[in-house]
């Protein structure tokens, strides 16, 4: 959630005219992320955020927010998109994809503990069961195509010892995609970027999860494990909190009970949850776009996660 493009009081009332949210007093850009343009808008009716679209097209962009109004629309706790006075939720703004939709109160967490793992883990099973119906598809465009797009891309960056991980991890992975237990496994829409930012809290209460738009069609049990890599470790060394994992695991279970397939398949989906964010964290590192407000992640972080993964496979499931 950078700002690639610029958007002015003046130029944001009149467009935003068009909603249903009354004028806009003040925009405000946020600078996490790294995909979007977003902004939050303050108006005489309430609180909003807008999201100009960097990369998705407008043919893309109906999965997306067609995905968080089919959510929302069954109870799951995420932004609804708002519509024009004609019924767009998608519409155009300094000729890119853009849209509004509610804000989601309270604030994400930095350090969770158990509590907070085990609401994530409920709300992430009730997620998965309520985007069954959801009739739009979309592959997870960071999925194992990507990761075989971008690999020699990054790799002329790293070092011997690097290369030779990602080349590994890479050809572990395709295995695995080539076995007989992949297309066994459970699969729909998925959120795919469920880190601890990107999910808010009232006090100790879940009150939403957002920025859908690295959503798609993949494993159940990937959405998982990108969760589990995020909300479950200790940022500063990279360890796996043990409470935490089984707080969410046990939760999840709890709403859609895992597979023996899944079982069997756990270790495997922790590593190409972490390959993937190591993958896309060294290719905005050393191939960063230009923004007005932009950090990079530090790729270093999920190398470590990666290589923990490898040497110390975890137990299964609950």
């Amino acid at each position: 959630m950078a700002v690639f493009t610029p958007v002015s009081l003046d130029e944001i009332i009149p467009w935003a005219a068009q909603f249903p949210i009354g004028t806009v007093r003040s925009i405000q850009g946020i600078s996490s992320g790294i995909e979007n343009s977003n902004f939050f808008l303050f108006t005489e009716r309430g609180e909003y955020v807008l999201t100009i679209f960097e990369k998705l097209s407008f043919e893309q962009l109906p999965f997306y927010l067609n995905l968080m109004r089919h959510l929302a629309e069954r109870g799951v706790l995420v932004p609804a998109p708002i519509a024009n006075n004609q019924g767009a939720i998608l519409n155009r703004l300094q000729d890119k994809p853009a849209a509004i939709v509610s804000r989601l109160h309270g604030d994400w967490v930095p350090e969770p503990r158990p509590v907070h793992c085990a609401h994530v883990g409920t709300m992430l099973a009730r997620m998965h069961l309520a985007a069954q119906d959801y009739p739009l598809y979309q592959p997870n465009l960071r999925g194992l195509s990507w990761w075989r797009e971008t690999t020699p891309v990054v790799l002329p960056y790293l070092s011997d010892d690097n290369q030779q991980l990602l080349g590994a991890e890479m050809q572990f992975q395709e295995s695995f995609a080539a076995s007989s237990i992949y297309p066994s496994l459970p699969s729909g829409p998925i959120h795919a970027d469920l880190f601890r930012n990107n999910v808010m809290f009232d006090g100790e209460q879940l009150s939403g999860f957002f920025d859908f738009y690295f959503a798609g069609c993949d494993l159940w049990l990937f959405d998982v494990a990108v969760t589990v890599n995020d909300w479950c470790i200790d940022l500063a060394s990279g360890e796996t909190d043990a409470a935490r994992v089984r707080a969410l695991l046990d939760a999840y279970h709890a709403v859609r009970p895992f597979t023996a397939e899944e079982h069997s398949a756990w270790p495997t989906m922790l590593r190409a949850a972490a390959l993937r964010f190591w993958i896309s964290r060294l290719y905005d590192f050393y191939l960063p776009r230009e923004a007005e407000m932009l950090t990079p992640h530090d790729p270093t972080h999920f190398e470590r996660i990666l290589r923990h993964r490898i040497a110390h496979p975890v137990e299964s499931l609950p």
